[in-house]
C-alpha cells in the first residue's frame, strides 16, 4: 500500500493516475485514460502527460477523493478540472461556443455524460480515444485507432471544429509530430477557419511544439502554406514563397523551399543544447533569409541578394512580435535569433576571406551572437540545398577557431572595470566609460591579456590625454 499523503510524490505519473482510477473505481465511478497519452501509447511513445476523466462521480465528492490521495491543485473550477501532483483529473465535458477567442466557451462538466459525448469535444479523431486501465479496453467511438493506423489526421466534429481556431494550428503540429497527412474535408474546414481571434501566445505554443517535438518540421510549415496559415499570420514568411535564388547555389528552388530544407537541417542539430537555445537555433533557421525578398536582383547575370542578412533583420522582429518572444528562462532568445540572422554568413565569409582574419574578429562577434549557435544555422544554411554537393568544412573551421579563443559562447568579460580607474585618481564620469571602452578594445584585440596589463594601458591613455 502507498502512502495516501505522500502518494503523488512517491510515484511515477502512470503509477498515480492508475491508484486514482483505482479509488474511483473503489466509489463506485470509472476514470479512463483520455487525450495524448492514448494516442502516444498506440504510437508506441513514451508520455508524461496523462489527463483522466472520471465517470459516475460528482464534483465535491470526487474532489474529497482526490484530496485523500494528495494536494489538488484546482485549475479549472468552472468546469471541474482537478490537478493530482503531474495528473490531470476531470469530470467529462461539453463545450459551447458563446463568444470569440479561446476563452469564448461555456464549458459544462457532467459526470454521467456517455462516453461518446465526452469524445465530440475532441478536435481529431486520434485524440478521442480513450483506455480503460482495468479491461485493458480502447474505447473509441470516432474510430480514431483506424486513423492512426492509416496515418490521417481527421476532424471529430466537422460543425464544431472551427470553433476553436487554435485546432488549425494543432493540426500544423500533429501532422509534423506524427507524420501524419490531413483529409481533405479537414483540410477545408482549416482553410475556412479565422485565426484573427489568437493571442500570440497561443500561436506560438503550437509552433513551438511543431519546431521542436517534429523530426521533420517543414511537414507543418509546409502545410501552413498549404491551408492558409502563413498568408494569415506569418506574411514575412509568405514573402519566401516565389523569391527566386541563383541556381548554381541554390539548386533546390526558391527561398521558401530553402528554409524549409534549413529548418529541418536545424531540427538535426539540437538535441545537446538547453531548450532556449534550442528554440534560438531554430527560429534563426526559419529566419535567416526574411531579407532576401527585400534585397533580391538580376545583376551581371545573376541573381544575387545583397546584404540580405542585415535587410533580415527588420522582418525578424516582426516576426517575433507576432509570436512574442523574447526572453525564456533569463536566456534572450530574442537576441540570439536577431544575431544569427544578421551574421549567418560570416562563418562561411571568414573561411574563404583572401585576408587573414584575427581573433578579435571573433572577439567582437561573439559580443553579437552565441557563435556555437551561428556555426550550428550557417551548417544546416549550408546543407539545406540539394541537388549537388556543397563543402560546408567552413563551418568546422569557424566554430574550431571559436573554441580555440573560448569565445564559443560569448565574448570575454573586460578585465578592467570602473573601480580600478577610480584606485588611479579618476573621478566618476564620463571619462571613465571612455577609457573602459578603449582599453577593452585593446583587449579584444589581444594586446592586454592581464588586470594588471589593462591598468597599464589605462595610464597611458590618461597620461596621453594630459
Amino acid at each position: 500500500m502507498v502512502s495516501e499523503q505522500n502518494a503523488p510524490l512517491g510515484m511515477d505519473e502512470f503509477q498515480l493516475a492508475s491508484r486514482i482510477a483505482e479509488r474511483a473505481r473503489a466509489a463506485g465511478g470509472r476514470a479512463l485514460f483520455v487525450g495524448g497519452w492514448v494516442r502516444d501509447r498506440l504510437l508506441g511513445r513514451d508520455s508524461k502527460d496523462i489527463d483522466l476523466e472520471v465517470y459516475g462521480i460528482e464534483a465535491d465528492r470526487l474532489r474529497a477523493l482526490l484530496e485523500e490521495i494528495g494536494p489538488v491543485n484546482t485549475v479549472g473550477e468552472s468546469f471541474t478540472v482537478y490537478k493530482v501532483g503531474p495528473v490531470d483529473v476531470a469530470l467529462p465535458r461539453t463545450e459551447s461556443k458563446h463568444g470569440r477567442g479561446h476563452r469564448g466557451f461555456v464549458v459544462t462538466g457532467d459526470p454521467h455524460l456517455p462516453v461518446d459525448e465526452a469524445a465530440r469535444r475532441r478536435d481529431f479523431t486520434i485524440n478521442a480515444i480513450a483506455w480503460d486501465p482495468f479491461h485493458d479496453e480502447y474505447l473509441d467511438p470516432c474510430n480514431g485507432r483506424a486513423d492512426l493506423e492509416r496515418r490521417l489526421l481527421r476532424v471529430v466534429d466537422p460543425a464544431t471544429f472551427g470553433d476553436d481556431s487554435l485546432r488549425v494550428l494543432r493540426a500544423l503540429q500533429f501532422a509534423a509530430r506524427f507524420e501524419l497527412r490531413v483529409d481533405d474535408a479537414t483540410k477545408r474546414i482549416c482553410r475556412n477557419t479565422a485565426l484573427d481571434d489568437l493571442p500570440a501566445e497561443r500561436i506560438w505554443g503550437e509552433m513551438e511544439k511543431l519546431l521542436l517535438e517534429a523530426q521533420r518540421p517543414s511537414r507543418g510549415l509546409d502545410l501552413a502554406l498549404e491551408l492558409g496559415v502563413v498568408d494569415q499570420l506569418f506574411p514575412e514568411l509568405g514573402a519566401l514563397v516565389g523569391c527566386k535564388q541563383e541556381p548554381e547555389w541554390h539548386p533546390e528552388g526558391d527561398v521558401w523551399i530553402h528554409t524549409l530544407l534549413v529548418v529541418d537541417q536545424a531540427r538535426s542539430r539540437l538535441d545537446d543544447l538547453e531548450r532556449p537555445q534550442q528554440i534560438a537555433v531554430m527560429l534563426g533557421a526559419v529566419c535567416h533569409d526574411l531579407g532576401k525578398p527585400a534585397t533580391t536582383a538580376f545583376i551581371d547575370g545573376r541573381i544575387r541578394s545583397r546584404n540580405h542578412e542585415e535587410a533580415g533583420v527588420e522582418p525578424t522582429h516582426a516576426f517575433l512580435d507576432r509570436l512574442n518572444v523574447h526572453t525564456m528562462n533569463g536566456y534572450d532568445v530574442r537576441h540570439q535569433v536577431v544575431g544569427l540572422v544578421a551574421q549567418h554568413l560570416k562563418p562561411g565569409m571568414w573561411h574563404n576571406s583572401p585576408g587573414e582574419v584575427g581573433d578579435g574578429a571573433f572577439r567582437r562577434l561573439a559580443k553579437k551572437v552565441d557563435l556555437e549557435l551561428l556555426a550550428r544555422v550557417a551548417t544546416s544554411d549550408c546543407l539545406g540545398r540539394h541537388p549537388g554537393s556543397f563543402d560546408c568544412s567552413a563551418m568546422d573551421w569557424f566554430l574550431d577557431r571559436a573554441r580555440a579563443l573560448g569565445v564559443e559562447h560569448g565574448a570575454p568579460p573586460p578585465l578592467l572595470l570602473g573601480r580600478h580607474l577610480l584606485k588611479l585618481g579618476l573621478t566618476p564620469g564620463p571619462r571613465i566609460g571612455l577609457i573602459l571602452k578603449a582599453v577593452y578594445e585593446q583587449q579584444l584585440d589581444g594586446h592586454v591579456a592581464t588586470v594588471d596589463e589593462a591598468t597599464d594601458a589605462a595610464r597611458r591613455i590618461i597620461e596621453d590625454q594630459r
